[in-house]
């Protein structure tokens, strides 16, 4: 008598999800961070997989048949060597790996120089192609507002911490088949309700529940900044804070390139982060209403160090991607083959993205300052990607499936 009750329960927290929760996902906290600029369409999303093993594993070309970059493999080597602590002992929801099948390099880690680099990675990793191998990569930055800690004439958009009558709850505990997804809102009349949207906290809606760790005078530069999920504020001193992603309200992340293309806002070709940004300055008068479409709000906290990716160590320019980790163990090194000689070569996965989901889809990092926006504004990727996973793990898949065939 219990099953359609809990049925509908799950439905009813279903619909719920899909109303309230983000998908976002990126950066410096184990909670999902804000997603990466709409760029030109991805590619049409393939069949529907749980993971990687679903998707399906084949054995990718040889690593030392793969044009190796040695100062991009040292870089590589580096972020590897920090990714270790996590990879050997987390679980992997990709499916492809256990945390004990990378100890073996990364102890050969612990103690391999930059200048053997290119030969490490050939000798501890093999190449994985997940489903067809069809890459598709954006691109995603640290940014640099205006700002200041204090009250300042002319600085009046808040920069605000968490509020402290938001709260998330765990669908996992309510129905089995929501496991790992959470909605976040706030307790009204004793009801959950969805936390106020963007519209609304720019009205002022959390004022008195939310700290306010700075001010801005750049509406539109804080409204990119939270797309990001971390950045540098420098202050009227010239002095530089560094803020990073905190938490979300729960609404839903709209693209407002997309939306824009739909209005007829925008040509094809023109949805960048820079042609955005230049169509909201240069129509002040319709900049809030098109923000206002993304309903997604992020909430910041004052960073000692440089930003963090999703395992807790910093993100790279250059060298660290964002991952879904369904499709790709946080941690792993990743090959890009793609039609742009900036995104292709090697990488590694220490970061997870709300808008990056699915097999073979990155968010590749490129740092701070213009050259890094330009970039990352305008990366649109295409080609094919392989994972490198530890020697013998395609041949244990494939042998695991093929007993669970027979």
């Amino acid at each position: 008598m219990t099953r359609p009750r809990l049925a509908s329960a799950a439905t009813a927290l279903l619909l719920l999800l899909a109303s309230c929760v983000s998908p976002h996902g990126r950066t410096a906290t184990s909670e999902a961070g804000p997603p990466p600029p709409v760029h030109a369409a991805p590619p049409t999303p393939g069949p529907a997989y749980a993971n990687a093993v679903q998707a399906g594993v084949r054995r990718g070309p040889d690593v030392a048949s793969l044009p190796i970059d040695p100062v991009r493999a040292g870089a590589a080597l580096d972020a590897f060597r920090t990714s270790c602590a996590s990879l050997t002992r987390r679980t992997d929801t990709s499916g492809l790996t256990h945390a004990a099948d990378w100890q073996p390099a990364c102890a050969a880690a612990a103690g391999a120089s930059d200048d053997q680099a290119v030969g490490f990675f050939r000798r501890w990793f093999e190449t994985a192609q997940i489903g067809e191998g069809q890459l598709y990569a954006t691109g995603y930055y640290e940014p640099e507002i205006q700002g200041s800690q204090a009250p300042a004439l002319g600085y009046d958009v808040p920069i605000y911490g968490v509020p402290d009558d938001m709260v998330s709850a765990d669908l996992g505990q309510f129905a089995a088949d929501l496991k790992g997804r959470s909605i976040r809102g706030k307790v009204q009349n004793g009801k959950l309700v969805p936390y106020p949207d963007r519209t609304q906290i720019e009205g002022g809606a959390i004022q008195g529940h939310a700290p306010v760790i700075g001010y801005t005078p750049d509406k539109i530069g804080f409204f990119f900044l939270q797309i990001q999920g971390s950045g540098r504020v420098r202050q009227p001193d010239g002095s530089v804070i560094r803020i990073g992603y905190a938490g979300q309200n729960g609404q839903p992340y709209t693209g407002i390139g997309k939306w824009m293309l739909a209005q007829g806002m925008l040509a094809p070709g023109q949805a960048s982060m820079q042609g955005i940004v230049g169509w909201l300055k240069s129509h002040p008068d319709q900049a809030q209403a098109v923000m206002d479409q993304n309903r997604s709000f992020v909430f910041f906290k004052l960073l000692n160090g440089p930003p963090l990716g999703a395992l807790g160590v910093p993100v790279t320019g250059h060298v660290s991607v964002a991952a879904d980790p369904a499709f790709t163990p946080l941690g792993a090194p990743v090959w890009l083959s793609a039609d742009r000689t900036d995104a292709a070569g090697l990488w590694v996965a220490q970061d997870t993205g709300g808008a990056i989901k699915g097999a073979n889809r990155f968010d590749t990092f490129w740092g701070a300052g213009e050259d890094a926006a330009r970039i990352a504004g305008g990366m649109s990727a295409r080609g094919l990607a392989y994972l490198l996973l530890p020697i013998g793990t395609v041949e244990r898949l494939n042998y695991a499936g093929q007993a669970a065939g027979s």
